[in-house]
């Protein structure tokens, strides 16, 4: 069968090393294999089946120093996975039977349970057998916050395969940030990394588990295993499976380009991911290790983890090479120069502007080599596909003049005492940015308080989004930021104790804000509001850091951490205030609403990233603006970067409306909601809309990204009235392409 395009050149500084055990590792799989029930009889295996895939190749590549039993153990939990996979296919994806899905899936979390003496139910199929088995085997020498991590990561590599089976129902594929996010669920790197912790005898200590950090390391590991997957097995996924989640498939969709075009695309983003890991680990875990006081045992785990994390990457790609599983022909050098599939086609378009890239290395050098403050002209606006209406609340007027008064009682409209840098902002700069029109398009219906309160933390956020570059990255005052930012928790008290005398305008608005808005709140909401803050400013710092490296980020890391730098979380808390317990905090945590949110945040994002082009790159010197990173990473011109991120926001939108139209009904009868609940989660998708529309609006009508103003940057905006009557209230509808 002919290969349906050639393998790229692969980025793989580490080399693969074999492990001495294999032979045993094979023995013992097939013998454990056929005890559980999977080869013949089975339906899905056979002796032979089993012998061609070597999983037990597969884990003495990735994990080279196991010992005898410990790979066993190992390659025992990749046939089961495997099996699982396969399994999955011939039971529920070929029938699409999504309801017989949910309810097998739905009987495996019974088979892990968190104490070991617990006895789990009889097992009906030869999965079951295998988890219960392997469960049993494995747990014991591992602490109760690893099992909980891994069996979280069981539990979404098996639940999230319904997922899959839903877009194959509806002949979707989705859209690429939708796929990355996806893909590390059900693709199950994020359960390999755990299970790297079993094998090199290394526990990633509880404190830090869940940090920046660690979450980076995990999940560009897991991009890089599954990105490389997909090179491997378009062939047969699309093929012989009829596979839709494919990141060759997304990106040939998405890209509306030749499927050699595609895969060379998801290998230039394979290398970006292994580079992001390659820099966290690199710059951020030394003062991980530092701010937690880790003691060398622990820090010495980590780095034993980290390295299992490496020699996984690289055990993989030669398992990949070598596996009759996959498509594996050769990877033949790339050429020198390819057409790109970005580009407009046919006479005079050989100028348009993207150049081949040269390979990893010129594509991390080009990353750090962003020239600040060059000019590029006012930013270009594409016409934006919003298909909700603005209404603006009427108490707008009200609060455009107390959130001046307000701000100028915190003292932001004056430079801090002894603080180099701190005057950001004066009166007419304020009113400029008219945060209230913002805040009266995200909540039409909020009465007059709640309105001023909402406009206060967007004027809040802002200021500290332009505060920290000003005060801290003029110096590259890194250490100095970050005590500023641990000091803000102080003024977020999750009890009633009081908080600290406030010694700055960032301080002094913070403690006013929580006071007025976690005061009411019952203590779980109160928990998860200021963790919403806490990842924002936590953001200024990621922002300050690459900043200092003149660092263009990956692009995966961008998405996800511009969320949290725009506030996405914060506004979105704000929104959520008034379910109170009527819904169940899970359904907030489950991956059909954190999709609807995500789609939402990066489309906001996005938007921003447009409208703020020319203020971040020709003003302010920034390097974290998504057509930036869009032109860094395909090394093309402003308005072909412009056009694919005019093409992400899109699919970003149609996605949250196909969410709230197919994905959200039957996650409200996964959870047998009663109608109160059903209609407030309706409720929100409305406050969502008016989230998305409100915040185009004002974009639309504030000063803070014109170019007369930027060029005028010392002077005065005039005190702005805003939009008002009849026909006002509506933005700008266009429909997709």
């Amino acid at each position: 069968m002919t290969q349906p395009f050639q393998l790229p050149d692969f980025y793989m500084p580490y080399p693969a090393r074999l492990n001495p055990n294999l032979e045993e590792a094979r023995a013992h799989s097939g013998q454990w294999a056929r005890d559980m029930g999977m080869l013949e009889g089975s339906g899905i295996w056979t002796q032979g089946d089993l012998e061609a895939h070597d999983y037990a190749l597969l884990c003495a590549y990735t994990h080279p120093d196991a010992s005898g039993p410990e790979l066993s153990l190992v390659t025992d939990w990749y046939v089961w996975v495997f099996f699982f996979d396969d399994h999955f296919l011939e039971a529920f994806k070929r029938t699409q039977d999504r309801e017989g899905g949910k309810e097998y899936l739905d009987r495996l979390a019974a088979f892990m349970p968190m104490d070991s003496a617990a006895e789990p139910p009889e097992p009906t199929n030869p999965v079951e057998a295998g988890l219960a088995d392997l469960w049993a085997r494995t747990v014991p020498s591992m602490s109760m916050d690893w099992r909980a991590r891994f069996a979280e990561s069981t539990e979404n590599l098996l639940n999230e395969s319904l997922w899959e089976l839903s877009n194959i129902n509806a002949h979707r594929i989705p859209n690429p940030v939708e796929y990355i996010e996806m893909r590390r669920k059900v693709g199950g790197a994020p359960w390999s990394a755990g299970l790297i912790e079993h094998a090199v005898g290394a526990e990633v200590p509880a404190s830090i588990a869940g940090s920046r950090p660690m979450r980076v390391l995990r999940d560009t590991f897991a991009d890089g295993v599954h990105l490389r997957n997909d090179l491997f097995s378009y062939q047969r996924e699309t093929e012989e499976e009829g596979e839709l989640s494919n990141g060759v498939l997304v990106l040939e969709t998405f890209l509306d380009c030749t499927t050699q075009e595609a895969a060379d695309a998801v290998n230039d983003l394979l290398t970006s991911r292994l580079q992001q890991f390659e820099n966290t680990a690199l710059t951020e875990l030394a003062p991980l290790f530092a701010e937690h006081g880790l003691d060398p045992q622990s820090c010495a785990d980590v780095l034993a983890y980290v390295k299992g994390l490496q020699d996984w990457q690289s055990g993989g790609h030669e398992w990949h090479m070598r596996s009759s599983r996959y498509m594996n022909g050769g990877a033949a050098s790339s050429p020198a120069t390819r057409r790109s599939p970005f580009l407009p086609s046919g006479l005079g378009t050989s100028a348009a502007g993207i150049r081949a890239s040269a390979g990893p290395i010129a594509a991390r050098i080009r990353s750090l080599t962003s020239v600040p403050h060059r000019r590029v002209g006012p930013s270009l606006l594409p016409d934006f596909f919003m298909p909700f209406t603005t209404r603006l609340s009427p108490h707008l007027g009200a609060s455009r003049k107390h959130v001046v008064d307000w701000a100028r009682r915190m003292g932001m409209l004056e430079a801090q005492p002894g603080v180099p840098g701190s005057g950001v902002w004066d009166e007419g700069k304020l009113m400029g940015f008219d945060f209230p029109l913002c805040s009266a398009g995200i909540h039409p219906d909020a009465s007059s308080d709640e309105l001023n309160l909402t406009s206060g933390w967007l004027t809040w956020g802002t200021y500290g989004d332009d505060y920290f570059p000003a005060v801290f990255g003029r110096t590259g005052d890194l250490a100095g930021a970050k005590v500023c930012n641990d000091r803000l928790s102080a003024f977020m008290p999750l009890d009633a104790s009081a908080a600290p005398a406030p010694a700055n305008a960032l301080e002094r608005g913070l403690a006013d804000l929580w006071s007025r808005t976690a005061g009411p709140m019952e203590a779980d909401a109160r928990r998860r509001f200021r963790d919403a803050i806490e990842d924002m400013t936590a953001s200024w710092l990621w922002e300050l850091a690459n900043q200092a490296q003149n660092r263009i980020p990956d692009p995966v890391d961008y998405i996800e951490m511009r969320r949290a730098t725009f506030g996405s979380d914060l506004t979105m808390s704000l929104c959520r205030l008034a379910h109170g317990q009527q819904v169940p905090p899970e359904i907030y945590r489950s991956g059909p609403m954190r999709s609807l949110e995500n789609a939402a945040a990066d489309y906001a994002c996005l938007m921003n990233d447009v409208f703020s082009y020319q203020k971040e790159i020709e003003f302010d010197g920034e390097v974290h603006n998504g057509v930036l990173v869009v032109q860094n990473f395909f090394n093309c011109d402003y308005p072909t970067a412009l056009d694919i991120v005019h093409d992400l926001m899109t699919s970003r939108m149609l996605q949250f409306q196909h969410v709230a139209a197919h994905e959200l009904p039957v996650l409200y009868d996964d959870f047998d909601l009663g109608s109160q609940a059903r209609d407030i989660l309706d409720g929100y998708v409305l406050e969502l809309q008016n989230w998305l529309s409100g915040i185009l609006t004002w974009h639309q009508g504030c000063h803070r990204y014109k170019e007369s103003v930027l060029l005028g940057r010392g002077g005065t905006v005039r005190a702005l009235g805003g939009p008002t009557g009849l026909g006002t209230s509506a933005a700008r509808i266009a429909r997709p392409a």
